[in-house]
């Protein structure tokens, strides 16, 4: 499991490689609020590498997205394979967050 974070023009992207759950969650919350802290304010986490996210993993996502619009900045995701646009569905957060396809259309989309 692994965060990589690099800009693309004035995003930065966020790569979560393996699962979002529990024991690393910290990690992925430590690493955006970092960047918010540096001044970043658009943010694209990408999880066209993740396979399982727990509902700890949900609940990071939704203080960052909190977290990054009260600084007035924008949080989307991309890139979800069908169990998570499953996932996000049912417990319709799909209506919180701006989902794109891919990487590419997330970046086009801010």
């Amino acid at each position: 499991m692994s965060f990589t974070i690099k800009k693309h023009g004035e995003v930065c992207v966020v790569d979560v490689d393996g699962q979002l759950i529990v024991g690393n969650r910290q990690e992925l919350k430590q690493k955006v609020l970092d960047e918010l802290e540096r001044g970043e304010r658009r943010f694209l986490v990408d999880f066209s590498q993740t396979g399982y996210i727990d509902s700890s993993g949900l609940g990071v996502l939704v203080s960052l997205a909190k977290k990054v619009r009260e600084s007035g900045g924008e949080f989307r995701l991309s890139s979800l394979n069908d169990d998570l646009r499953t996932l996000f569905e049912l417990t319709k957060l799909d209506t919180l967050f701006q989902i794109a396809t891919s990487r590419d259309a997330g970046l086009a989309a801010f």
